[in-house]
């Protein structure tokens, strides 16, 4: 069965490829993805406060304040609680791609545009065949209006990509007024690929301690409901490449993903729980899928349940919302109330 895929101008020898995750730190486990069958890798991100760090001396320098970021100041590691440094960062890189055979795909994480921007253009230096920019933005204060917001993602895009002429894909939230609008933008301002979407940090509040807890767990499939709704509205309608990253855990998962319109799917949790070797798991199964359905590629059936080409295109839509509910409504047993 014919898996290849084209995702930022890559060749890729299936749409199965390893997220960010602290998953790239790890040569030997990097090689096992490889083996298992991951057509290529996204590395951990370098944060923007790690290389203004290095370049200011000491993060308390900065001087944005702490609600420009999705954490608390309070709450970023210390210096020596990331695990990589910028030097030991590229380094990593220049590692990775001697040792497998894949493409390496860069990481940054950042919410401004300012010179650290110019450390992308490090990264490719360093060997990277592409750079995915994880834009991590939260909107905190009543003075930021929609307009600046977006644009201050466009002004990201727009120096990556100056600085690095590599292919670029955005890591977007799906917490827009109008995302179909802002992935346009985005795409014609230099982005080959979007990926769908990036999970913020959801803080738990310790109720005896007072005290504001960061925390994070790994996806399940539930999650990529929200992800097949976007890529399907997106598909066909944009001049860049869709990924699918959240909920992809088994063969059903990925189908999905890729009929609603997705180049790839990017897997971490799923590896997380069940090991790399899951990655060989979850390709084999999905040929078979494509083989018992009769489809030739994966490229056939790639958008096929997009919102331009399903059947039902209101299903996307706020239509299917009212029918959902009314019948739901319907379905209830009054008398036990």
């Amino acid at each position: 069965m014919n898996l290849t895929t084209r995702y930022m101008g890559l060749s890729l020898s299936s749409p199965f490829v390893v997220g960010s995750s602290p998953m790239g730190h790890d040569l030997d486990l990097v090689k096992r993805l490889e083996d298992a069958g991951a057509a290529a890798i996204v590395m951990p991100s370098i944060f923007e406060e790690q290389i203004t760090r290095e370049e200011m001396g000491t993060f308390r320098d900065i001087e944005w304040p702490a609600e420009s970021f999705a954490e608390a100041i309070s709450y970023f590691p210390s210096p020596p609680s990331f695990k990589l440094g910028p030097d030991s960062y590229l380094d990593r890189i220049r590692r990775a791609k001697e040792a497998v055979g894949i493409p390496v795909i860069g990481s940054l994480n950042g919410s401004t545009s300012s010179g650290w921007l110019q450390y992308a253009g490090l990264i490719k230096e360093a060997g990277a065949d592409a750079l995915e920019m994880n834009v991590y933005f939260l909107a905190t204060g009543p003075d930021d209006t929609c307009s600046e917001v977006e644009e201050r993602t466009i002004e990201i895009v727009r120096g990556v990509k100056a600085a690095t002429g590599i292919p670029l894909s955005v890591k977007l939230s799906p917490f827009f007024s109008s995302l179909p609008h802002l992935a346009s933008r985005i795409a014609e301002s230099g982005a080959a690929g979007l990926v769908l979407f990036n999970r913020f940090l959801q803080p738990d509040i310790d109720i005896d301690a007072l005290e504001v807890e960061p925390r994070i767990s790994l996806s399940d499939s539930s999650e990529l409901l929200l992800r097949l709704r976007w890529l399907a509205i997106l598909s066909g309608r944009i001049d860049a490449d869709l990924a699918c990253s959240g909920g992809v855990h088994s063969v059903d998962d990925a189908v999905k993903a890729v009929m609603a319109g997705a180049s790839i799917v990017q897997m971490v949790s799923a590896l997380l729980k069940n090991g790399p070797e899951h990655v060989q798991e979850v390709r084999e199964g999905f040929s078979r899928w494509l083989d018992d359905h009769e489809y030739d590629s994966l490229e056939q059936m790639r958008g096929s349940m997009s919102h331009s080409r399903c059947p039902s295109p209101e299903a996307f839509e706020r239509a299917n919302y009212v029918r959902v509910l009314q019948g739901w409504r319907r379905s209830l047993d009054w008398s036990t109330f």
